[in-house]
């Protein structure tokens, strides 16, 4: 295979994990991030977020010389003689206040790597953001790009999920190339060429849709068996067999159709946001993507009504939360639920204490005001309900007789429909969970 001299911008969980998996394939590859603490952390061979697999891979490409670390997009385009043929744009992108996306970040990293260009670059959008950025990339880098250096403008989305980023980047679904010539598509069909992916090659603007298009349909599907599973609530149904029923359709696949209390994470919440904001920009109303936005929000006030069905006055009373990250395998809190329910909890005189596997650390910044466990059992010591919001492996696994005796009351909410009812039920405990009787 064709080797590339590569440079990605952005060192956060998008371009750490681009940036490490394209050495892994066998690039050279610089990680460029103006963070020059996080660059520190990330020469020393730690790592600044949890991944699972990420760091052992990170330190042996280090070690084989195919990964560095730069806090100069002009060190990252031209390392010690060489040039980098691509570059990967792959800054933060985070929402304005009325859902868009502030590109400010892709703007200035454009325009840097403009300057440092010497010979043709493919300039790799790989950031989720709105159909048409392409077009203003391009723009920008024509506009700084002053010894007309040539150049292209890729839009390359990534389909990254938390917690198997490693995993999903060197066996993909499929790879998507937004590209306006020959020269791009050979150059990132060169780059990609050690995975075994089916790649899809379409103009710019259709690319930089699939992302936003593909992250909306997925939440839809969420929210659409959460809102099956009040019905199935309403009526004594079990939402985990109608789920079932309907994945065993191969049209609709059993993917995405597990009933819980709402998703999370920076993507699913940003991108549907977005994908609204960039219709109505275009003068369509896409009502479909407020719905789904409502009934995911909806889906937090489970608990609080759970709560109040078993406990009645909810002032003074202790509650334990089990798992705090938006999912299993990553300690990101951003959007979570746990926290839209640790505050619905303290706003009614709730007692709050918390426990995670690995986000413990990152919650002491953003939560106040609860008590942080130091273990699970620990977290239920004397609660009167206990509520499982992230599905952690280690949860299943807990000595639930014993759990039950720390109890002060022994009600258990599965936010997650994590664990078997009748095994939990035997036990003693008051069980609740989503949409199943």
């Amino acid at each position: 295979m064709k080797t590339h001299d590569i440079c990605v911008v952005g060192s956060g969980y998008v371009g750490l994990v681009t940036g490490v998996c394209l050495a892994e394939l066998g690039h050279r590859v610089v990680c460029v991030d103006a963070d020059r603490r996080k660059v520190k952390t990330l020469k020393n061979g730690k790592m600044p977020f949890h991944e699972p697999g990420l760091q052992p891979l990170m330190v042996k490409n280090v070690k084989a010389k195919r990964l560095s670390f730069a806090t100069s997009i002009a060190e990252g385009i031209n390392p010690k003689g060489r040039r980098a043929s691509v570059a990967f744009i792959a800054v933060g992108t985070p929402p304005r206040a009325d859902g868009s996306a502030d590109l400010s970040s892709v703007e200035a990293v454009a325009a840097d790597i403009a300057r440092a260009m010497k010979d043709f670059t493919v300039i790799v959008d790989k950031s989720t953001v709105p159909v048409e950025t392409g077009a203003w990339v391009d723009k920008t880098v024509r506009r700084v790009n002053k010894r007309a250096v040539p150049f292209e403008v890729v839009s390359n989305p990534e389909f990254l999920a938390e917690g198997s980023a490693v995993s999903d980047f060197l066996h993909p679904d499929r790879i998507v190339l937004g590209v306006s010539s020959p020269r791009a598509e050979k150059v990132l069909r060169e780059v990609y060429a050690p995975i075994a992916a089916p790649i899809l090659v379409t103009d710019v603007k259709s690319a930089e849709l699939i992302k936003h298009a593909s992250n909306s349909f997925l939440a839809t599907k969420i929210s659409f068996i959460n809102a099956v599973s009040r019905v199935c609530e309403a009526v004594g149904a079990d939402v985990t067999l109608v789920a079932k029923g309907m994945g065993l359709d191969k049209r609709i696949g059993p993917s995405f159709l597990r009933a819980g209390i709402g998703f999370g994470g920076f993507c699913f919440p940003k991108d549907l946001e977005a994908f609204r904001w960039i219709a109505k920009q275009k003068g369509y109303d896409f009502a479909l993507l407020d719905a789904v936005t409502a009934i995911n929000d909806g889906s937090r006030g489970w608990v609080l009504r759970q709560i109040e069905a078993e406990l009645w006055n909810l002032p003074g009373k202790k509650v334990g939360i089990l798992g705090l990250s938006f999912k299993p395998h990553t300690d990101d809190l951003r959007f979570a639920p746990s926290l839209e329910i640790i505050k619905a909890l303290k706003s009614h005189g709730v007692s709050v204490a918390v426990h995670d596997p690995v986000s413990m650390t990152k919650a002491k910044d953003v939560l106040k005001g609860v008590r942080f466990a130091k273990d699970a059992y620990d977290c239920a010591k004397g609660a009167d309900a206990l509520v499982l919001v992230t599905e952690w492996p280690e949860y299943k696994e807990l000595d639930l007789p014993r759990v039950h005796r720390l109890m002060a009351n022994p009600v258990l909410l599965d936010g997650r429909n994590f664990l078997d009812p009748a095994a939990v039920r035997k036990l003693g405990f008051v069980y609740r969970s989503v949409g199943r009787p």
